[in-house]
Parts: C-alpha cells; sequence; structure tokens
C-alpha cells in the first residue's frame, strides 16, 4: 500500500476477428489474430511500469493455440485473467440466460484449460449488462462485473462504428440489425454511477461493479483508444486531458479505471480491415502513448487491477439490481 488513492487498469483482449465480426466483415469468419502481436506489446507495456492488471479474455481465443499461449503468458507475468464471453458478441444483452450460462461456463473452462484460475471477473463485450447476467454472476461464484460505462457517447459511438456496415454485411456475419442498433447502450448511460458499486440482488447478495471510467463531470471518454485518436489530432490535446480527467477524479474522489485493448498498441498494418476503428489510421508511437499514460497514472495513485481493486476497497454503494429492467 503507498498510501496513494487507487486506480484501477483492465485490458479487454479484443481480437482481429471480433472487431470485424461487429463491424460486419464477412472475413471474421477465418479467425484472423492479431494476438501474437498485440499481447507481448502488452505485457511490455505493463511490465514497464511494474503492473499486475486485468486482462479480459474472450473464450472462443482461449480455446484455440494463440489464445491459449496469450493466456498462459499473461497469468505467467502475474496479472488476472477475467471472462469476456465466449464469442463476443455486444448484443448479449439480448441472450436468453441459458445461453449467457453457456457463454460463462465455456469461457472459464477454456481459461482454466490455458493455465489461469478460475476467473472470479466479467465484462460483458460492448458494456453489455443485464439483470439475468447479474444474477448469473452471483450464482457462479464472481465477485465483480466491470460492464458499465457511464456516458452520453454510446449512441455517437454506435453510430461512428456503423457506419460503412452494410445490411448485408451484417447479415452475412449473423449480426443482427436490431442489436446493431443497440450497441453501447443509449443516452442514459450518462446517469448511471462513475463510482464503484454493488449490485443487490432480490435475494439479498451483492455483485461489485466497476464502471469504465469516463471524465467526471463531462462523462466524456478516457480509455486508451479515445487518446490514441485525440493524439493523433494534437498530442498536446491527448496529454492535457489525460491529465485533466485525473485531477477530476482526484478532486472528485473517483476511482479512476482505464480500459486498453490491443488496438492502443497495434499499427495499421498490423490490423488490416480495422480503417474504421479509432486510431488504426493514427501515427506510429502509439505504444509509448498508453505508456506515458500509465506512469502519469501511478504517479497520482496506486494502481492495480480490478480483482485487487475489489479484495482491498471496500464498495459500500449500492443499487438494485432491478434497475437494469430498464436496461438500455
Amino acid at each position: 500500500m503507498t498510501g496513494r488513492p487507487p486506480a484501477i487498469v483492465s485490458v479487454d483482449l479484443d481480437n482481429l476477428w471480433a472487431y470485424l465480426k461487429t463491424h460486419g466483415d464477412p472475413g471474421w469468419r477465418d479467425h484472423p489474430s492479431f494476438l501474437p502481436a498485440a499481447v507481448p506489446r502488452l505485457l511490455d507495456v505493463l511490465g514497464g511500469q511494474h503492473l499486475r492488471a486485468t486482462v479480459f479474455v474472450v473464450g472462443a481465443d482461449a480455446v484455440r493455440e494463440d489464445g491459449a499461449k496469450a493466456v498462459n503468458e499473461i497469468a505467467a507475468a502475474g496479472h488476472e485473467v477475467a471472462n469476456h464471453s465466449f464469442g463476443h458478441e455486444p448484443w448479449l444483452h439480448r441472450y436468453s440466460r441459458d445461453r449467457l450460462d453457456e457463454e460463462l461456463s465455456r469461457t472459464e473452462d477454456a481459461i482454466v484449460a490455458a493455465g489461469a484460475p478460475v476467473p472470479s471477473g466479467f465484462r460483458g463485450p460492448g458494456y453489455s449488462v443485464t439483470r439475468e447476467l447479474v444474477e448469473l454472476l452471483v450464482e457462479r461464484g464472481y465477485r465483480y462485473d466491470a460492464s458499465t460505462w457511464p456516458t452520453w457517447i454510446g449512441p455517437l459511438a454506435r453510430a461512428y462504428h456503423n457506419r460503412g456496415t452494410s445490411a448485408a454485411a451484417a447479415e452475412a456475419t449473423d449480426t443482427a440489425e436490431e442489436g446493431r442498433d443497440e450497441l453501447f447502450g443509449g443516452f442514459s448511460r450518462v446517469f448511471a454511477p462513475v463510482h464503484p458499486y454493488r449490485w443487490r440482488t432480490d435475494t439479498g447478495a451483492r455483485l461489485v461493479e466497476l464502471p469504465v471510467t469516463t471524465m467526471p463531470l463531462l462523462r466524456t471518454p478516457i480509455h486508451g483508444s479515445y487518446l490514441v485518436q485525440l493524439n493523433a489530432v494534437s498530442p498536446r490535446l491527448a496529454r492535457g486531458y489525460f491529465r485533466t480527467a485525473l485531477r477530476l477524479c482526484l478532486g472528485l474522489g473517483v476511482t479512476p479505471s482505464l480500459l486498453l485493448h490491443p488496438t492502443d498498441v497495434l499499427e495499421g498494418t498490423e490490423a488490416p480491415g480495422m480503417e474504421f476503428f479509432p486510431g488504426m489510421g493514427a501515427r506510429s508511437g502509439k505504444a509509448a502513448l498508453v505508456s506515458w499514460a500509465l506512469r502519469t497514472l501511478c504517479e497520482q495513485f496506486d494502481v492495480v487491477g480490478t480483482g485487487e481493486y475489489v479484495r482491498r476497497s471496500p464498495v459500500r454503494r449500492e443499487r438494485p439490481v432491478a434497475r437494469l429492467d430498464a436496461r438500455r
């Protein structure tokens, strides 16, 4: 313990095929992967700051050779491995209870088979979370969820993401049009808490929720992909924006939860077909920007992974899980 306030760093290990699938590119069926390039770079960036983060892993990758190797390397480096669903479909909120249970179970099995402990945390792809999901996580012994993104910008992010995605392409990839129209939630997310809290179920059980932090007051994104995109416009702007976010977190007592993705350290040539994604047309030096952000975070906060934060920190705020009935 350092005496500094806590902060959280996590990585969503989304793979190339998952991005292409969500975007409606039929090439996803070949399951192209950038994990062999991304994982060593991510581990170097985290290791450079002596951090132990949480990596949310997709089950469909963990059952493959390169994904299992990645899980093993991540666990061996001391990072927590958590559940990011099996099929990485951002319309997870439309799944039946049985299908949700299968998503959790298959990913748990894949993570354990790859050499990591049974996961105790979950993050839904596309920030998907429902009452049924929370109840299943409690039943399966999870300690926390990290699927909420308290921002008003979801519809704008959805429009940016879906531009150029034709209905024909979406149909070819089994992407329901109505599912794509619900990606990242609605404007109501602006009212969601920015502080960690506990979901309280009808049975009295409680599950910690760790929101992905957005800029306090403004509720605009601060995670890696947005910093990379700002950096492409102006490195000075990106750094000033991030410093402002951290000052607001300190001043308002908000625990920063910084989210990274493999695309934050990859160049466009290493992720073919992802020109639509923020920052993939950016200049080189993305890994250096992420390293700077992590170093800046560590200067002001005691930085841990999601699971370690839950172990260390009492979370007293509560919300009834019934609030999720009006979930989108």
